[in-house]
Formats: C-alpha cells, sequence, structure tokens
C-alpha cells in the first residue's frame, strides 16, 4: 500500500504548467547564464508585480545557495548576521554562512520570529572593532516553523534596522504560502518595500528548482554577478528558471498554487481540532505540527510519511505534515480521517 506523502513540499516534480513551458521551450536556442529572453522577460515581470522597476532580480538554483550568495556578497568580512535561533541559515544549512566566514548571531524571537528588541539586545552587546559587526538582519517569511510576520512586524524590524544602519534580507523559500494564508497582511509590494533583498521561492512551490533573488536596494547591485559565478551558483542553462518563472508568475499561478497548499493543509487542521490533538506551534502556511504520543506516531507513520520534528517529552513527539500543490484535497481528507481515528 502507497503512504500518503506529507513528508515536505518538494517531493514532486513540477506543476504540469511549468513542465509544458519547459517542453514548448525545449528546443529554442538562446545565449547562457540567465541573460537569455526568457529570464530578462521573468526579471521585468518580477520587477512589476513587486512595484519595483529598479530593482535587480537573477535567478538563482536553490535556497542555500541564494542565502549564502547572498550574505556572502552584502558583507564585509568582519560583518555579521542576526537570525532566529530556528533560522534556516542557523539550523540546516551546515555552517554555510560560517564557512564563509561570517558569523550568525542569535536574536531573541517569538514563535521563530525575530523581535525588534532581540535586534537590539545584539548591536548593544557588539561595541567595537573587537567583536563582529552586526549587518544584516535574516528572517523568513514564513519561518521555519511556519508562523508569519505581520506588515506591522515587518515595518517594526524595517524601523530597527535603520535605526542601525542593518540591512533587512527576506529569505523566501515559501514565500507564497505566507502571502496567500488566512492571516497574511503583507502582500508582495509590501516586501519589496521593506527587505534591501529576498528572493522568491520556486523549489517549495511548483517549480522543478530555482528561486528568484529580488535586490531592491541599489547600493547591493553591484559586482552581484560576480559573487554567483564565484560561488558557483550560475548554470549555464540560467534559461531554465526564467522559463519556470514565467509559467508561474505570468498569470498569477503561483500565488493559486500556494493558496491550495495552505487549503489543503487547513483541512488537516480541522481534522486534528476534531480529534483533540494540539500543535507544537498554531500555523496558517502549509506546514503543521501536531503533538502525538510515540505509539499515535508510530501508528501514523505506518500509513503516511512525515518527518519528526521535536521530542515533547517522555510520552509525546510532534511531527511535521507539509502539503504542496500536489496536495490532493481527497489526500488532506484522508490523513484528517486517519489522525481522527487515532
Amino acid at each position: 500500500m502507497n503512504k500518503l506523502f506529507f513528508r515536505n513540499d518538494y517531493g514532486e516534480g513540477a506543476h504540469p504548467l511549468v513542465l509544458d513551458a519547459l517542453t514548448r521551450t525545449n528546443m529554442a536556442h538562446t545565449c547562457g547564464y540567465g541573460l537569455d529572453d526568457y529570464s530578462l522577460r521573468a526579471a521585468d515581470l518580477i520587477r512589476e508585480k513587486c512595484g519595483c522597476p529598479h530593482a535587480a532580480v537573477h535567478m538563482m538554483t536553490g535556497g542555500t545557495s541564494a542565502n549564502l550568495i547572498a550574505l556572502s556578497a552584502f558583507l564585509r568580512p568582519y560583518e555579521a548576521a542576526i537570525a532566529a535561533q530556528t533560522g534556516h541559515i542557523c539550523v540546516h544549512e551546515t555552517g554555510a554562512i560560517e564557512g564563509s566566514g561570517h558569523k550568525v548571531l542569535i536574536a531573541g524571537d517569538r514563535d521563530g520570529k525575530v523581535l525588534p528588541d532581540g535586534v537590539e539586545a545584539v548591536v548593544r552587546a557588539h561595541t567595537d572593532e573587537h567583536m563582529v559587526h552586526p549587518r544584516v538582519v535574516y528572517i523568513s517569511q514564513p519561518t521555519e516553523i511556519g508562523t508569519v510576520y505581520s506588515l506591522s512586524e515587518l515595518r517594526a524590524l524595517r524601523a530597527v534596522c535603520d535605526a542601525h544602519g542593518l540591512l533587512l534580507y527576506i529569505d523566501g523559500a515559501r514565500l507564497g504560502s505566507a502571502l496567500t494564508c488566512s492571516e497574511a497582511t503583507a502582500t508582495l509590494r509590501d516586501i519589496a518595500a521593506l527587505a534591501d533583498a529576498f528572493y522568491i521561492g520556486g523549489t517549495k512551490n511548483g517549480l522543478l528548482f530555482g528561486e528568484a533573488m529580488v535586490i531592491t536596494n541599489p547600493a547591493l547591485h553591484k559586482d552581484f554577478r560576480f559573487m554567483i559565478k564565484n560561488r558557483g551558483g550560475m548554470l549555464a542553462k540560467g534559461r531554465l528558471c526564467g522559463v519556470m518563472f514565467l509559467a508561474a508568475l505570468e498569470h498569477d499561478d503561483y500565488f493559486a498554487w500556494a493558496r491550495h497548499a495552505n487549503e489543503t493543509a487547513d483541512i488537516l487542521r480541522a481534522g486534528m481540532a476534531r480529534a483533540g490533538i494540539g500543535q507544537l506551534i498554531a500555523t496558517t502556511t502549509n506546514q503543521v505540527f501536531p503533538i502525538l504520543t510515540r505509539a499515535q506516531a508510530q501508528a501514523l507513520g505506518e500509513r503516511v510519511e512525515f518527518e519528526h520534528w521535536a521530542d515533547v517529552d517522555e510520552a509525546h513527539v510532534a511531527i511535521r505534515l507539509v502539503t504542496s500543490w500536489a496536495t490532493t484535497h481527497a489526500d488532506a481528507q484522508a490523513l484528517a480521517a486517519l489522525m481522527e481515528a487515532l
């Protein structure tokens, strides 16, 4: 019996619209390295949707390389990034940022979201040239635990960054989910207006791979392509990312796919509520973190693929369930029923 798949949102290939676009353009001859017409048109489209005509847009291969390349480009050798303790650059990137020579400083957070007071505390603690100099505030939208920054929270972070001469960089691996969830108050244009740089995640929302880096701060534009090449992120067949982002964004299908993922996650949350199953953290995005007894998790694991997230206590664990553009309502309802049956 095939298990229900709720392990991640990149386990499938790509949305049929994306595959169709790749097939239709397969025999077209283009120049390489992201300077082709498809990539340039995708960049123009992204600038239009962001309301930021002067932004630099670069097609990147994946999230970790995007973060590594961006922070390596934005930071001087003695400068550091500030992040929540759950931040992707702190936990799930194998020390890539530290490996590039930049320290990651942990700021106080709530529900995975960096707090302005946490940023203030880090800045106050680094006083002179004998310490690294905080320069970039790194956040994910949504966070690694599925929570979402409100527009007011993003504005508060922008204000503390402005007060201390810091850059605000947003990891958008699941940005589509954050922008289309029921609690969303920030739009794509808000993100572009508030961040110095951010990326629009494609790998986890319907593309085979790829992220679109958007650099809104003109001071950060210079020589960014040099850093992409230097860090091994420049694809000869860069046109592939351009084709995929054009297919996803031209008619706003990208946002429809993300909304679908959130809605199927809502089915899981409703089933959990009916069953009285608690959550490690309340979310409205496509990541759900049920708390189960160890016996319940083992029983569910016989029918469903998911990730163990954390040990809650001796008797309970938190698991992670993730939905995607490809999650069917039927599969979500089947999983909801299995959880109710526990």
